[in-house]
């Protein structure tokens, strides 16, 4: 995928806007990554791209190494939708279940705690 590309097309206006708003750019692992995606997915009920989580795995790496996020505004864009790699739901959150086309059927699930 593109997120593991060496030199990418646009690698320079990336740190140049990192530069220019004085932001932060870090390196994540995949472990971290899949963390993301999970956290995403179960507290924001998004289902984005696994490369997508990079962002917010790059804020919970931050986090865990103490820096103060509190008093800053943080932007993460995730711009691609997880059915461009259903495997990898499939592989993190198992089986899915079926939920019959009723509305009171659809707001049970979604209202239910999350296990």
């Amino acid at each position: 995928t593109a997120i593991r590309i060496g030199n990418p097309a646009r690698g320079d206006e990336a740190l140049a806007a990192v530069e220019e708003s004085h932001g932060l750019l870090d390196t994540v692992t995949d472990q971290e990554i899949l963390e993301a995606y999970r956290l995403v997915a179960s507290l924001e009920g998004v289902m984005c791209e696994p490369a997508s989580a990079a962002p917010i795995a790059g804020l919970l790496k931050q986090v865990r190494f103490g820096r103060d996020l509190t008093h800053l505004t943080v932007v993460a864009v995730l711009t691609g939708h997880g059915l461009k790699d259903p495997a990898t739901a499939l592989s993190l959150f198992g089986e899915l279940r079926p939920v019959p086309a009723e509305i009171d059927s659809v707001l049970s699930v979604i209202e239910a705690p999350v296990a």
